[in-house]
């Protein structure tokens, strides 16, 4: 199990899938909500969030192709020599990382947002929860109707508790991330030792109705929960993770309504047990962490370039080392849930926190130093469009793999699957900044903010399609 990626998290944030600021309403009267203009972004913080979500597609392509084993599991889906190098690559790059960035900049669009509303006096309450309330909305529908791996949702429920710390200074809100993620420790450690002591009375029942006595009724009761219910999930046996990737393989090649009557459950339980349980703690941890740098000035560029090449060099020299111990450790303990349970889930829970950080320090060094301007407003783009291009993963990826569309599901090794995902990344990172020449906002963005604001946005752009570039 991973709190770190949600098969499949996604890892991603749409929350600031639109960095939306506050402006006045032209023609006087009181300061009202109004989407922000291309030209008042802050081209570092849209470039990282495009590289965040091209880097999730190379983890989510795993679970949109594959049963949710063959995510954390690199023997399953093809299994060879090749497809171990692309999980091994994955690994220490992107799993855990892209969520946890893509979580960073959901808190930092928050303060981009309360920083512009009250520079304009105006009031970001009203706007901010609907914005949220709309992005439930648009979660549950992406859930439950498209993919299982939606994490939309998730943000959006951090979200509503994230509205009431945003004025925070920003050391306190970097304390209260740690704390935050750290409260991951006591989770997965609480819940292996419970399962622990079931697997114990199940065996203390078993050998007591074995010499003839009988067992109390509150240990009967434990015993049968553990085998009926929750064995399965956490130690499951070879049989039993057989015959869920049958039940799996046969399902999503199946058709459409078989699909989502299957993913119903499973997608009900990770929006409210799993928030509870891990979900905010690893992605509210990191939006309070994100909140907190860019009140530091850190995802706006606006330290020097000495500071991001440290950053880039401190969080890459920690937090490869901890990935690669990580994926020894995994081969040898046969990537086991109970690893996870007995403490493995902290080495992806907290290195990819500090490879995360490695990616912006890298990121905003390449772009305060003006190389690769060309791919860096490119990224930009993306980043702009980034909930149309993250639904868009959705749709395609879906609609190749799954038994109502081309029917590629359980059949593609990972090499394929980074041969498509790579597909995918050229053709966004090119169409991106052809439609932002044209029109204000993504599709899927235009959608949500005319939703927000109750009323249609405009969404050609008037004016020559030059001023609509963005540039550092």
């Amino acid at each position: 199990m991973s709190f770190g990626t949600q098969p499949p998290a996604s890892e991603f944030d749409p929350t600031v899938l639109d960095d939306e600021s506050l402006g006045a309403e032209v023609g006087g009267g009181e300061p009202r909500p109004a989407p922000v203009k291309a030209s008042d972004r802050l081209f570092s913080v849209d470039a990282l969030r495009g590289f965040a979500l091209l880097g999730i597609l190379a983890m989510n392509i795993v679970g949109f192709g594959w049963p949710g084993a063959a995510y954390s599991d690199p023997t399953r889906a093809g299994g060879g020599t090749v497809d171990l190098a692309v999980w091994f690559v994955n690994h220490l790059l992107f799993d855990g990382k892209m969520m946890t960035l893509f979580s960073m900049l959901f808190g930092a669009g928050l303060v981009m947002m309360n920083d512009r509303a009250e520079a304009r006096g105006a009031s970001l309450r009203g706007v901010y929860f609907r914005r949220i309330f709309w992005l439930l909305v648009i979660g549950a529908i992406h859930g439950y109707l498209i993919w299982d791996g939606d994490v939309l949702f998730l943000y959006a429920e951090c979200g509503l508790v994230l509205y009431f710390f945003r004025n925070l200074r920003p050391r306190t809100l970097i304390a209260v991330g740690l704390a935050l993620t750290l409260g991951l420790v006591p989770v997965v450690l609480g819940l292996g030792a419970a399962a622990d002591a079931l697997k114990r009375v199940s065996a203390r029942v078993d050998a007591q109705i074995a010499a003839g006595e009988t067992p109390s009724k509150l240990d009967r009761r434990l015993r049968d929960l553990w085998i009926d219910d929750l064995q399965k999930e956490f130690t499951p046996s070879p049989e039993q993770q057989t015959k869920q990737w049958n039940e799996e393989m046969e399902v999503y090649r199946g058709g459409y309504l078989g699909i989502v009557k299957h993913r119903f459950w499973d997608v009900l339980i990770v929006q409210t047990i799993g928030f509870l349980l891990g979900g905010f703690l690893f992605a509210g941890g990191r939006m309070f962490l994100g909140m907190g740098l860019m009140k530091l000035g850190v995802f706006g560029g606006e330290r020097s370039p000495r500071f991001y090449a440290w950053t880039a060099a401190l969080g890459y020299g920690i937090g490869l080392p901890l990935m690669v111990v990580d994926a020894v450790e995994q081969f040898r303990h046969g990537f086991k849930d109970e690893y996870f349970l007995h403490g493995g889930e902290f080495y992806n829970a907290f290195g990819s926190l500090v490879v995360a950080i490695g990616h912006v320090g890298l990121v905003v060094l390449i772009i305060k130093s003006g190389a690769l301007v060309g791919l860096t407003r490119r990224l930009a783009a993306v980043g702009r469009m980034a909930l149309s291009n993250y639904l868009t993963h959705s749709i395609v990826c879906t609609t190749l793999f799954y038994g109502y569309g081309f029917g590629l599901y359980g059949q593609v090794d990972r090499l394929g699957l980074a041969a498509i995902m790579l597909a995918i990344w050229i053709f966004q990172l090119v169409v991106s900044p052809i439609w932002l020449d044209r029109f204000r906002f993504g599709p899927a963005e235009w959608l949500w903010r005319s939703l927000t604001y109750g009323k249609l946005q405009p969404m050609r752009i008037e004016t020559s399609p030059a001023t609509a570039v963005v540039t550092d």
